[in-house]
């Protein structure tokens, strides 16, 4: 790559050193990402299993998980119009107060006294914390880092949130677990928040300021501002077709866990449960390289450019390739990851999403945020919701595939509709 380092020239920007697509002064800032992430999924490889352990249903552990996501999804809507509003070190502050509160409650008082009502509410509430402070650093970002670098700087948060959520927060309790036991490893994700936190409130630079802040705003006002989260979907039409391929960026991403071990199992296939669980880690794997890889090119080629052909039209071969491939060579391992390489640097040639947004709206880019993030909560349903519905009327997996290669092609055709909001290249 070239121009690995630049100077802005937009002193109102705010930071002057980018380097590698970082801007340096949020250096700390993305440590803090990784490291509360990590904290916050720790859970997850486990939880679901030990409520079951407890003695409770595989429906009551269900709908646990079902309303985290409800709450979580309705926090990271309001996060980006509330951090333009506020200020992002209050509501990343605000952020890890809420994480601790809950999380001490949820685990005495919910887990240890073994209180399904009190899990359930505890845990949902949890659910509005760790938004407020991931995105109030995504809306720091955007203020801070000028525009024609924005998909880089946004692919670093992405990468710090697979690093912390995806791998560190899988791996971790395969370790803690066997020697310390389920709730002490939930104790221990306390010291990784209140450290991820610390990390943001003291290490980034310049993080305090107000200057991008609406906090003197009437509260008329600032109710109009938040509300404008949903608003602007209607008001402008780039926006709403934005809205839409986010939706569908994530098709396989949220979709394929849920039938493809069964296809990777099958006996037509011969994976067995383990291999198929170290191709999808795999996949998983490299996308801390390939997310900040793609941003420091969607900055130098285009950010609809790379969406459209290696991103959607991109999807349209990989997920295809994904499922036949397998057929083709069945049990061969090495063909397996190749399929699910391939699939992984497609997917995360979405990373300029995360600047398009507020580059579309640059008077309310905290809304425009609400709006990307609205997407992604709604993305996170689509997948598994085109797959259950075409199940329950009696289709297969290949149709599931193949109509989701057919919506990833419709979601390429619909970015020649969206305005450019990319600013001209300075390297």
């Amino acid at each position: 790559m070239t121009a690995i380092l630049s100077e802005n020239t937009n002193q109102d920007v705010g930071y002057s050193k980018i380097v590698f697509g970082m801007p340096v002064k949020l250096f700390w800032g993305y440590v803090a990402i990784a490291v509360f992430m990590t904290g916050d999924g720790v859970e997850l490889a486990f939880l679901s299993k030990y409520i079951i352990e407890l003695g409770f249903s595989v429906s009551q552990s269900a709908l646990v998980f079902t309303v985290y996501a409800v709450t979580a999804a309705i926090a990271s809507w309001l996060s980006g119009g509330i951090s333009e509003i506020y200020g992002p070190r209050k509501i990343m502050a605000l952020g890890v107060i809420w994480w601790v509160v809950f999380h001490i409650l949820f685990v005495k008082f919910g887990l240890m006294a073994k209180n399904y009502q009190l899990i359930l509410l505890f845990y949902a509430i949890r659910g509005f914390a760790y938004p407020l402070f991931f995105y109030a650093f995504y809306v720091l970002v955007v203020q801070r880092t000028p525009g024609h670098r924005l998909a880089s700087a946004t692919g670093w948060i992405w990468s710090m949130f697979t690093i912390g959520y995806g791998i560190v927060a899988s791996f971790l309790p395969s370790v803690t677990i066997p020697l310390i036991g389920f709730i002490s490893t939930l104790w221990m994700s306390l010291a990784w928040v209140i450290v991820g936190g610390l990390i943001a409130l003291f290490c980034i630079k310049d993080i305090g300021s107000n200057r991008d802040s609406k906090i003197t705003l009437s509260s008329a006002e600032k109710m109009k501002e938040i509300s404008r989260g949903i608003t602007l979907i209607f008001e402008d039409k780039n926006i709403s077709l934005a809205l839409i391929i986010r939706v569908l960026c994530n098709l396989a991403l949220f979709g394929f866990p849920i039938f493809m071990p069964l296809h990777y199992t099958s006996q037509g296939v011969g994976f067995t449960s383990e291999q198929w669980m170290r191709i999808w880690g795999i996949f998983f794997l490299v996308q801390p390289v390939t997310n900040v890889l793609w941003g420091l090119i969607g900055d130098r080629i285009g950010w609809l450019f790379q969406m459209r052909w290696v991103g959607f039209f991109g999807c349209t071969l990989t997920t295809l390739i994904f499922y036949f491939l397998p057929l083709y060579f069945p049990g061969n391992l090495g063909v397996a990851i190749f399929g699910a390489l391939l699939l992984a640097l497609t997917l995360t040639s979405f990373v300029p999403m995360g600047a398009i947004f507020p580059m579309l709206a640059p008077d309310h880019k905290g809304a425009a945020i609400s709006v990307q993030n609205l997407g992604g909560g709604i993305g996170n349903f689509i997948g598994p919701a085109v797959a259950t519905i075409l199940f329950s009327a009696s289709f297969d997996i290949q149709s599931v595939v193949i109509a989701y290669s057919a919506l990833y092609f419709v979601g390429g055709i619909l970015t020649y509709f969206i305005r450019n909001p990319q600013p001209k290249n300075q390297f």
